[in-house]
């Protein structure tokens, strides 16, 4: 097994999904999710229901995705029970993507580096999703720090929100010459990253966001370069509550698929807390199968 605290994000990664397969199980406590499992909406239920989703999910799965949003709506309690969160995963052997979406310039982002991927941090993570739309360029020390610890990212690129296509399928300009799209754009930069910063591994360690539910083709993005070695990660939200099957994931995501995270939540945790063990272990092989 590779040494979890020298091995590259990537080759952690792709351990964790020969083990387990690419189910990663976003932990959100919506309020009325915290309602039907029977908590307060509160950083007390929120802590809670955390817990109890990363229980059933130690043992069975690749990596957990808390969403940030709904720990920081309760303050400096919420980050706490985000803190504990974290640090129980990492205790329990679990990668964790902590889903912040962060994008900003210089040492605001250095800082935001600092907060979610420096070793000892209280919100200590395996990966952080960014946002890249201040310029690619402005990830650098992002992806400086990952690559200094160990750590990884998923930088947005073609999300499932009918809302980004008017900005993702911009063409980019590149001197008098019309690009690729954006979404297009972000993807090879993070493809040639990864080529340049984590050759001859496996998998790289910056992935991209790419939502199961939108056309690839029409956003530009090429799967056949992120699958090129070494692999570009693919964090794949949309599947389950969003209307994304599972079953189709090698004609969504074809020569991708194999480096792609299956992220679902509320399709999960609308089972509830009798029911969570029961519906991580049937959505693992669920998935399991259709990527096998």
């Amino acid at each position: 097994m590779t040494d979890p605290v020298t091995a590259a994000f990537g080759d952690r990664l792709a351990e964790a999904i020969a083990l387990h397969g690419p189910l990663c199980v976003g932990i959100d406590p919506h309020e009325y999710l915290l309602d039907e499992w029977a908590l307060p909406s509160t950083a007390i239920g929120a802590h809670d229901f955390g817990m109890r989703v990363l229980d059933a999910c130690v043992g069975e799965v690749a990596i957990i995705k808390p969403q940030v949003a709904f720990y920081e709506r309760f303050g400096s309690a919420g980050y706490r029970a985000l803190e504990d969160l974290f640090a129980a995963a990492r205790s329990a052997g679990l990668l964790v993507l902590a889903d912040a979406k962060r994008g900003d310039l210089g040492s605001t982002l250095a800082a935001y580096a600092t907060a979610w991927l420096q070793p000892g941090s209280p919100l200590e993570a395996d990966a952080v999703t960014v946002a890249p739309y201040l310029g690619f360029g402005s990830l650098e020390v992002v992806l400086e720090t990952a690559r200094i610890h160990g750590k990884g990212a998923f930088v947005l690129s073609a999300t499932s929100n009918p809302e980004a296509a008017e900005l993702q399928t911009s063409a980019v300009r590149r001197g008098s010459t019309e690009g690729s799209t954006v979404a297009g754009s972000i993807a090879e930069l993070v493809a040639r990253h990864d080529a340049e910063t984590y050759h001859g591994d496996r998998l790289g360690s910056i992935g991209v966001v790419l939502g199961a539910t939108v056309d690839f083709a029409d956003l530009g993005v090429d799967l056949e370069l992120l699958a090129e070695a070494p692999g570009v990660p693919v964090l794949a939200p949309g599947f389950g509550h969003q209307g994304a099957r599972v079953e189709d994931i090698k004609t969504l995501f074809g020569p991708s698929a194999p480096n792609t995270l299956v992220a679902e939540s509320r399709s999960i945790l609308a089972a509830g807390p009798s029911g969570i063990v029961a519906a991580v272990r049937q959505q693992k092989q669920q998935v399991m199968e259709a990527v096998a």
